[in-house]
């Protein structure tokens, strides 16, 4: 406890001594600044270049499967049945580039049928296989 040396009194000094204080945070102050840079890890990355070729133009157009609610199927349009579907994807499947499928469905279709013939395209080897919604509105 810290005495005052006026003349008012022998008492207690009501001040704080902010002599520790102030050294304490400049101690703070040149540890925090001395080690604030080493904190940031700058790892330089050689970021490969983008290259900006235009894709190929596709030359065909993708294959339209029509399926009806009562199992119909059309190919572009085209009344077909399954075992003339079967030829004509494996003759489809031999392409190079492989053109896409598009299945287009009724929306009161049950969905095996629809699983039948997505089934029916992808064993005859084709690997693109879409499926065709209207948009949200």
């Amino acid at each position: 406890m810290a005495f005052s040396s006026n003349s008012s009194g022998g008492g207690p000094m009501a001040d704080i001594n902010v002599t520790p204080l102030v050294d304490v945070m400049l101690v703070l102050l040149i540890i925090f600044m001395i080690t604030a840079p080493l904190m940031s890890h700058k790892v330089k990355v050689e970021l490969p270049q983008a290259t900006l070729e235009e894709k190929p133009k596709i030359d065909q157009p993708p294959i339209t499967l029509a399926v009806t609610a009562n199992g119909k199927i059309y190919w572009n349009d085209e009344p077909v049945s399954r075992d003339a579907l079967d030829a004509r994807l494996a003759i489809l499947a031999q392409r190079t580039p492989q053109p896409q499928v598009d299945v287009r469905a009724d929306n009161i279709t049950k969905y095996g049928v629809i699983a039948e013939v997505v089934k029916q395209v992808r064993m005859a080897g084709i690997r693109k296989v879409g499926f065709v919604s209207t948009p949200e509105r």
